[in-house]
Formats: structure tokens, C-alpha cells, sequence
């Protein structure tokens, strides 16, 4: 009875620990590698690499239909089998002893490798920072996402922020504004949209105060690759105290931001970048870029950046060129873009938890490979040494 019983859980431990697994999800891996490299001309860079290897399905839609079914396994999926199933052959298979040290070792390698970009796809964060040459910073920006700021600008010393994410305008009909008496009624969501100026011929605008009552509003597709981000754009209504101060647009492409005065305090509207505010601030002093003699062929770009952390007391001059990032409080800097005549530096900005976790497997994987080699040459050799001894 107990036999019958178990033959479910057997069958179940042999596919999880067999060779034929193993190879169906590296097989499957590879595929996913070459087919999210192809679609990196129409996705992106990013969008393709959340398509095929940060989800748990590849989905294809169904043209001319609202519909989405699953074709592929998506690269988490194949990961996390994969993780599964080194780990259960490791255990069945390999024999816990000295001998066998480097495969435990290779296997406990390749596991952490896994682990590595399970951390990474879930907890890095890329942002950027963009600033020119005197400026100072104390803020970093997600280059993808927007938010709408409502910026309370009475105090002349210091700005009150509060940020809206896109998402939520994207969902609510209705936003409270954090500590303040403002309640933003969304009447539209645009996540990319075009902005022109009025004509005679256009239907009545949507806005009612602000600059968007003489603009034309056009919606645009999502922009899916990496080379420009959405433009985005709302209409939205702000209402305090039981009085509605207009319908106003907000978008990306508006430079200037709005305001209205509620019983004597300020408040600004700005659809941007959404931002991350640090405790410490950069200031460019001075951004360099390099080429080589006779040619404009890029030699080098440098960021001479001083950095301000005043809970540290640390106030410092750091360089910041190619391959060579600032990594400072969790957070590294490098060296991305320029711009404005050599004088505007843009540097990539990334958050991760897990990036010693990929250097960490290699080293375990080369150990672990010079381990089982010595320890398979000396068996070698004293066989051949009985051998020799055998024979004399």
C-alpha cells in the first residue's frame, strides 16, 4: 500500500532530478536568449528583456482580438525549474564526500547564478541622473515612469513635493493629495500623447485653465523601445475646500509647470520623470570628453562630480569615467551620455541588492572546476602508480 503510495512522489523526484530537465530548460533558455535579442529591435532593450526573461510566460496577442495566450515559458519560469532541479539532482545524486567536493562546489556555483538573477530581476532599479556642469542634484529619475508633482512653492526656502505615479493616475478617477487639502479628479489618462496648438477647426478643449486650453492633445501608441520615453499626459482637475480650481493638462512635453493659489499657498503641476530624492547631493564641476588625436572618434567621457552628504560629514571630489562607476550607498554611477555642447553629463544610476551575486558564482564555479580537476588528476596518478608498482 505504502509502495502505491509513493509512486506519484517517485515519479514526481525522478523528472525533477533527471538530465532530460536539465537540458529542456537550457534548450529553453536559449531560445528565449536569441528570441529576446531579435525582438530587441521592436521592444527595446527593456521591454524585451521583461517580455522573454522576467516573466513567467511568453504571451503572444491574438491578432485582431483583445486576447493573450501563453506559447513559451518565460525565462523565470525555465530559471526557477532549472534552480529546482539542480538542487534535487544535486542532493539524489552526488556522494557527500571529499571526492566529489568540486562538484558540489560547480553545482553550488551555478545554483547561486540563478538566485542571482532571480534578485536582479526583482529588485534592481535603473535610473538616471542628468545635470550640467555647475549644477547640483540631490535626486535621481526613473527614465521610463513619469509622475505628476504637486510642488508647494510658498515657502521661497524650500520646496514641499508630493509625487502622483503614472500608474495611479492611470487607474483612479480620484487622487488625495498627501497633507494637503487637494483632490485631483483625473477626467483623462494619456500614457504617450502629441501636443500642438489649437486651430478654429479643433473640437472644444478638455481644459478649462492653464496653458492646455490652448493646446491640441493627440494620442500617440506607447512608445516599446529604448531610444525616447512616453510623453505623458492627464487632464485633471484640482478641487480643495469644496471649490474646483479648472480642469488643467499636465504633460511631459510642457516645460514650465502651472500653479493656482489655495488660501495663500501655492501649488505647482508638473507631469516629469518621476524622482527618487537621496540623502546626499552630486554637483558636476566639470565633464569631460576625450577623443582621439586628428579624429572624433570618443576617447573618453568623465564626470568630475563632488559629492555632499552632510549626515557623514563626507564632502568629496570623485571621477567618474567609462568603466569605472561611483558605487556609493547601495547605488553605482556610471558614466552614460552627454550632451548640450559637452557641458550636460547623463549618468546611469543602478540600485542592485544582488550584482556581487553573479562574481561570487563564477569564483565558486572556477573553484569548484580546479578542485574536482586536482582531485581527479591525483586519483589518476596513484592509480597509475599502483599500476607501475604492479608491474615492476
Amino acid at each position: 500500500m505504502t509502495r502505491i503510495e509513493n509512486r506519484p512522489l517517485r515519479a514526481l523526484l525522478g523528472v525533477l532530478t533527471s538530465l532530460k530537465l536539465t537540458i529542456v530548460c537550457m534548450a529553453a533558455l536559449m531560445v528565449l536568449v536569441v528570441a529576446c535579442t531579435l525582438a530587441q529591435v521592436h521592444l527595446g532593450t527593456w521591454g524585451a528583456v521583461n517580455v522573454y526573461m522576467r516573466s513567467w510566460l511568453v504571451w503572444w496577442d491574438v491578432p485582431g482580438t483583445v486576447l493573450s495566450v501563453p506559447v513559451f515559458p518565460g525565462g523565470a519560469l525555465a530559471g526557477a525549474v532549472l534552480a529546482v532541479n539542480l538542487i534535487a539532482a544535486q542532493l539524489k545524486r552526488l556522494e557527500l564526500s571529499w571526492k566529489k567536493a568540486g562538484l558540489w562546489i560547480v553545482h553550488a556555483g551555478l545554483i547561486l547564478l540563478v538566485i542571482g538573477e532571480f534578485v536582479t530581476g526583482m529588485f534592481q532599479q535603473d535610473m538616471q541622473l542628468a545635470f550640467e556642469e555647475g549644477h547640483t542634484a540631490n535626486y535621481v529619475e526613473y527614465p521610463r515612469e513619469n509622475e505628476l508633482a504637486v510642488i508647494d512653492v510658498t515657502d521661497p526656502a524650500w520646496d514641499e513635493v508630493y509625487g502622483i505615479p503614472e500608474t495611479l493616475l492611470a487607474r483612479a478617477d480620484e487622487v488625495q493629495v498627501p497633507g494637503t487639502p487637494i483632490t485631483l479628479k483625473v477626467k483623462r489618462f494619456l500614457k504617450n500623447a502629441d501636443l500642438a496648438m489649437r486651430t478654429p477647426n479643433d473640437a472644444p478643449a478638455i481644459a478649462t485653465a492653464g496653458v492646455g486650453t490652448s493646446i491640441r492633445v493627440a494620442e500617440l501608441p506607447p512608445v516599446t523601445t529604448d531610444d525616447r520615453p512616453n510623453a505623458t499626459a492627464a487632464f485633471v482637475e484640482p478641487v480643495a475646500g469644496g471649490r474646483s480650481y479648472g480642469t488643467w493638462l499636465v504633460s511631459a512635453l510642457l516645460a514650465a509647470p502651472q500653479q493656482f493659489v489655495y488660501e495663500g499657498r501655492t501649488y505647482q503641476l508638473a507631469m516629469r520623470s518621476r524622482r527618487v530624492y537621496l540623502p546626499y547631493s552630486l554637483t558636476l564641476k566639470d565633464f569631460t570628453h576625450d577623443v582621439y588625436p586628428g579624429t572624433e572618434i570618443p576617447k573618453n567621457f568623465s564626470s568630475l562630480v563632488h559629492l555632499n552628504n552632510p549626515a557623514r560629514g563626507e564632502s568629496r571630489d570623485v571621477l567618474i569615467y567609462m568603466n569605472q562607476p561611483l558605487r556609493y550607498d547601495g547605488k553605482a554611477f556610471y558614466q552614460a551620455s552627454f550632451g548640450k555642447g559637452d557641458t550636460l553629463s547623463i549618468l546611469q544610476v543602478v540600485s542592485n541588492p544582488g550584482w556581487l551575486l553573479p562574481y561570487i558564482s563564477c569564483v565558486l564555479v572556477t573553484v569548484g572546476l580546479l578542485v574536482h580537476f586536482a582531485i581527479t588528476m591525483r586519483r589518476s596518478m596513484r592509480r597509475r602508480a599502483a599500476a607501475a608498482e604492479a608491474h615492476s
